[in-house]
C-alpha cells in the first residue's frame, strides 16, 4: 500500500475516529462476549468470536503503511457500519451495542461522537 495514498489516509483517519477501543480491549471484549451466558447455555460451549472483530484488531495492531487493500476496505466497512448504527441509534437494545462493541466501538463511552452532536463527522 503507498506511504501517502490521500484516499488510505481518508479511510484510516475516519476508521480511527469511529474505533474508540484498542485492539487490547476488543480482543478481550470479543473472548467475553463470546463465552457469555448464552454461549454456556449449549452442552458444548464454542467460542464463536467474531471474525470481523479478529480482523479489526488485526488491523488496529498495524502502521497505517502496513495496511493492505483488504484492509482498507474493511477499515472503510467498518466506519460506514458506526456511522450508520449511530445515525439511528437504539440506546436501549443491548443486541445494537454488542454488535457496535464487535467492530471496536463502544457507544457508551465518553468519547464516542454522535450524529448532531459537537465534533461530529
Amino acid at each position: 500500500m503507498a506511504q501517502h495514498d490521500p484516499a488510505v489516509d481518508e479511510v484510516w483517519d475516519d476508521f480511527h475516529s469511529v474505533v474508540n477501543m484498542t485492539g487490547e480491549e476488543l480482543r478481550e471484549w470479543l473472548l467475553t462476549d463470546a463465552s457469555g451466558e448464552e454461549s454456556f447455555e449449549q452442552p458444548e460451549p464454542d467460542l464463536n468470536v467474531s471474525s470481523r472483530g479478529e480482523e479489526v484488531v488485526a488491523v488496529l495492531n498495524k502502521r497505517k503503511a502496513d495496511v493492505t487493500e483488504s484492509d482498507v476496505r474493511l477499515m472503510d466497512d467498518v466506519a460506514r457500519f458506526v456511522h450508520e448504527s449511530l445515525a439511528e441509534p437504539h440506546r436501549e437494545d443491548p443486541a445494537w451495542r454488542r454488535r457496535l462493541m464487535s467492530v471496536g466501538h463502544d457507544p457508551l463511552r465518553p468519547d464516542s461522537v454522535w450524529p448532531g452532536e459537537e465534533g461530529s463527522p
